[in-house]
């Protein structure tokens, strides 16, 4: 649903074009479309990363249902962990549309910014209970940190 504020000047706005020069409107609403947002966590990084790309797929359908039978590969190097993440998952993303397929297992080893990784899954199903479509991973508010064990946040653009 599409609404529009003008505080009251509306009216004035269009029937006095002068005004309009000096006046602006505050704010506008519009529709956007939702995100939903991930907390990944690891014993070690590269769980961090697979329970990232686990939970990314959760999201789009249940993953208890898909059978680890096929491997792809995802070899990646970034110059930072957030955008190592950001690599990953869009790269997961890429590997379900051009091989219509969805993951539920996956496996990293991460050394010096470079990731080489392996997501097992089949050809998606209805069976699959299908939920969401993932469009994007976002650097919106992204973070990864380490106390006891590692914590990724992570948006995703659904």
């Amino acid at each position: 649903m599409r609404r529009k504020l003008s505080l009251g000047l509306g009216h004035c706005l269009d029937s006095c074009p002068k005004l309009s020069f000096f006046i602006m409107k505050k704010f506008e609403f519009f529709e956007t479309t939702a995100d939903i947002g991930i907390i990944a966590y690891g014993r070690s990084l590269e769980e961090l990363f697979e329970n990232a790309a686990l939970a990314m797929f959760a999201v789009m359908c249940n993953v208890n249902k898909v059978k680890p039978g096929e491997r792809k590969e995802v070899k990646i190097k970034a110059d930072g962990l957030e955008s190592l993440l950001v690599q990953w998952l869009t790269s997961l993303l890429a590997l379900r549309d051009i091989h219509g397929m969805m993951f539920s297992k996956f496996k990293v080893n991460i050394k010096n910014h470079e990731l080489f990784g392996e997501a097992f899954g089949e050809e998606t199903k209805e069976e699959h209970e299908l939920e969401v479509e993932v469009k994007a991973v976002t650097y919106h508010e992204l973070e990864i940190k380490k106390n006891d064990i590692w914590k990724a946040r992570v948006i995703l653009d659904i």
